[in-house]
């Protein structure tokens, strides 16, 4: 062999291994890369979600079943049914994974009482595992409001409901099957983030940590505000940025947290017109979904906050104030879990959409535009 065909060798031999390398980082690359998840809780029964458009919803978490004793359980026949036509969609929606709920706001009255025994946490897994088996869902996401601190009005609360959480959680990802999903809705406060979760052993063992960036302001608010900001302000300093980047310092992968948005709509009155009635003395007036707050939207005019990042709407003549989501707000709100590594998007709740041309599609076509 000459010295030149040597030398050729040695070349070739090292371009293929830069080649090889390459080829190696790209597959390493998109192994590691983490499509932005859209997130859908449901509150509708099971001909209702034929109506909505599920084209881009990567999840629809069933909202909610309760306990029944320690066990995880379906109120009635009527949403077992339900439910058997909702994990149904899964046949018009290939990628569509449907998840079981429990609790909600008012939904985990004795779910302090029962994590509190080694027999209820048991009882409570292992029945979890069961109707996911039975109705072929996908996994459960736990809403429990809240461990440790008050939530519902009466619903009891302790100190060691911070460990039994845990504990609750260990117990589904060693029963669960392994590719089920197992996630939790995480209240957007400090004082849940402190009390609430031990972010250190909960946070390895869940694939989704639903942020509830929503009701920031609402009924026991004294003065109006953005009840879904995405950024703080000098005037309001609740928003999901700063829970948000509160956990990422707490070390919470930003590729588990998923940031959230509000399908619904919270009105104050009695409120002065000074800057179009933002953070303004008030009294909570009411709710609205997106599709009735359709019928009085007429008499607002609408208004951005671009420090919080948020819309706001002012009726001058009724003196209202209106804070909501819109389909600006939510763009940005994707566009600030691509720029932070998040996990995706989610929402609170799909019935209060449009069945058209609603939020819904906003976030669909946000997240398209974000790819």
């Amino acid at each position: 062999m000459t010295k030149q065909y040597k030398n050729f060798g040695r070349i070739h031999l090292v371009l293929s291994l830069c080649l090889l390398t390459i080829i190696g980082c790209s597959q390493n690359q998109k192994q590691t890369s983490k499509k932005q998840q859209l997130i859908a809780y449901y509150a509708g029964d099971g001909d209702q979600i034929s109506q909505f458009d599920l084209s881009g919803v990567d999840q629809l978490i069933y909202s909610f079943l309760h306990l029944k004793g320690n066990s995880l359980a379906i109120d009635n026949a009527e949403d077992s049914i339900s439910l058997r036509k909702i994990i149904g969609q899964k046949k018009h929606y290939p990628n569509l994974k449907v998840l079981l709920s429990l609790g909600g706001w008012g939904g985990c009255e004795t779910c302090s009482e029962v994590f509190d025994t080694t027999e209820g946490r048991e009882q409570f897994a292992q029945s979890t595992v069961a109707l996911i088996k039975t109705y072929q869902a996908d996994g459960i996401d736990l809403d429990w409001e809240y461990p440790a601190i008050s939530g519902y009005p009466g619903h009891s609360f302790k100190a060691a409901d911070r460990d039994n959480f845990t504990e609750v959680i260990r117990l589904l990802r060693k029963y669960m099957p392994k590719d089920a999903i197992l996630s939790f809705a995480a209240g957007a406060s400090n004082r849940f983030i402190e009390n609430s979760v031990d972010w250190q052993a909960v946070t390895p063992l869940v694939d989704n940590i639903n942020i509830m960036s929503y009701d920031f302001v609402g009924a026991g608010s004294e003065r109006t505000g953005h009840h879904t900001a995405l950024m703080a302000a000098t005037e309001q300093s609740n928003a999901a940025d700063t829970t948000i980047q509160t956990l990422i310092g707490l070390g919470v992968p930003a590729q588990k947290i998923i940031i959230g948005a509000a399908f619904y709509v919270k009105t104050f009155k009695d409120v002065s017109p000074t800057n179009n009635g933002l953070f303004q003395p008030a009294v909570f007036n009411r709710s609205y979904n997106q599709v009735d707050f359709e019928n009085v939207k007429s008499q607002y005019a609408f208004f951005w906050d671009e420090t919080a990042q948020a819309p706001f709407a002012y009726d001058s003549i009724n003196k209202l104030f209106a804070t909501f989501d819109n389909p600006k707000s939510i763009a940005l709100k994707v566009q600030y879990a691509k720029d932070h590594n998040l996990g995706g998007i989610m929402f609170w709740q799909l019935m209060n959409d449009k069945k058209e041309d609603g939020l819904l599609k906003a976030m669909v076509h946000a997240l398209k535009n974000s790819e």
